[in-house]
């Protein structure tokens, strides 16, 4: 793996970073709650400059409007947007087009990849339900054939960005009576459909970007199923290791770093010698973070296919941002406490608690080791 980036690596970052700081506020309006309808309107009107650009779907293949950027290019564009807190991609950009590039067929390609090029449609991702979480292949959600359709019955929960959403990517049972892993197949579902319902879930922060969605006999069409019939576990192991193995996951804890250290540097902090070690100690901890994510690149662009690398990758960074959170809400104090969009310290109450979520959403802590336990060192399932 290379620890330096080419000359034409370092000029493209530095070009991101120049857009970013200009064209990004993170102090606009809705600052405070991501999924809140200000910010996600701000969100559309930037994805649409990146789109201008090319930098929506950078790294897609040029036959389908992207730049052939390579992985290690992508994973540099989305080191720097996450640092400014800029919704560089979204769902359909960077897990399920690449999926249905995968295992779609030539009309699905041709019908659903454009719109998500040019930003005008929004996906979510049908996979979790109320008993099939970690477990995720112990889904109930049924797709019965009915001549050229059929027919979805079931609940999916923690669906984000649902109630925005023009398209899911949903995963069914079509053999009840298969093995749980070998009985599931994969929909491109219209969420206009007749009989869908959304109800808004709220986080912790009282923000409302999860959904749980209902469906009550719900017809598609038999050619809305990517790829094979009951091999759909496999097509969604694709999808979460795309999810998986983002540097969105590390990323954003260098910027509290940051804050941290101008702070203590500046005595608005006053930190005895085992903080400011332990300040250090998450510096190295988050360039750690950093080399994994980009090892996850690296691997991409010589042609190798990373899995339980995205997992080491997944749960480090969302472990390491826990801690970070936990040891800014210590050494600010009461004051870190304080919550509301004109507070200036609840920077780190909204922080901590939107870290909360981050070693569950995704698959949990304990699902990535036993992938890596499994998949990485060979050793045999429990």
């Amino acid at each position: 793996m290379r620890f330096s980036f080419s000359p034409e690596q370092t000029s493209f970052q530095t070009e991101v970073n120049d857009f970013a700081s200009k064209e990004w506020d993170s102090n606009g309006p809705g600052r405070s709650d991501p999924e809140e309808d200000e910010y996600f309107q701000r969100s559309q009107a930037f994805r649409g400059k990146l789109a201008a650009r090319g930098w929506h779907t950078l790294a897609w293949p040029t036959e389908w409007g992207g730049l052939g950027a390579s992985p290690v290019q992508q994973a540099i564009y989305n080191e720097t947007m996450a640092y400014y807190g800029a919704p560089s991609i979204d769902m359909g950009v960077d897990r399920i087009g690449p999926t249905i590039m995968l295992v779609g067929n030539e009309e699905q390609k041709r019908k659903h990849l454009p719109p998500i090029v040019s930003g005008s449609v929004n996906w979510c991702q049908g996979f979790s339900e109320p008993n099939a979480g970690s477990d995720l292949a112990g889904l109930t959600t049924r797709a019965t054939e009915d001549g050229d359709d059929y027919v979805i019955s079931g609940q999916k929960i923690w669906t984000s960005g649902a109630h925005r959403s023009d398209w899911m990517l949903l995963l069914a049972r079509t053999d009840p009576d298969a093995p749980k892993h070998r009985g599931i197949s994969v929909f491109l579902l219209p969420m206009n459909s007749a009989g869908i319902t959304v109800r808004p879930l709220r986080n912790l922060s009282g923000g409302h970007g999860f959904n749980e969605v209902f469906f009550d006999d719900v017809r598609i069409s038999k050619a809305n199923m990517l790829g094979e019939r009951n091999r759909g576990w496999y097509t969604a192991a694709t999808t979460l290791d795309f999810e998986r193995s983002g540097i969105g996951r590390i990323a954003p804890g260098r910027r509290i770093l940051e804050r941290l250290i101008d702070d203590a540097r500046s005595s608005t902090l006053t930190l005895g010698p085992q903080q400011r070690l332990r300040l250090g100690e998450f510096w190295i901890e988050y360039e750690i973070g950093r080399a994994l994510s980009y090892r996850v690149a690296w691997l991409q662009e010589v042609g190798k296919i990373p899995n339980y690398e995205a997992s080491i990758s997944k749960a480090f960074g969302s472990e390491f941002q826990q801690r970070l959170s936990q040891f800014a809400m210590t050494i600010i104090g009461m004051s870190a406490l304080q919550f509301g969009e004109h507070s200036p310290a609840s920077l780190w109450s909204r922080f901590y608690l939107s870290c909360v979520s981050l070693t569950i959403a995704g698959g949990t802590s304990e699902i990535q080791r036993n992938i890596v336990a499994t998949r990485g060192l060979g050793l045999p399932r429990g």
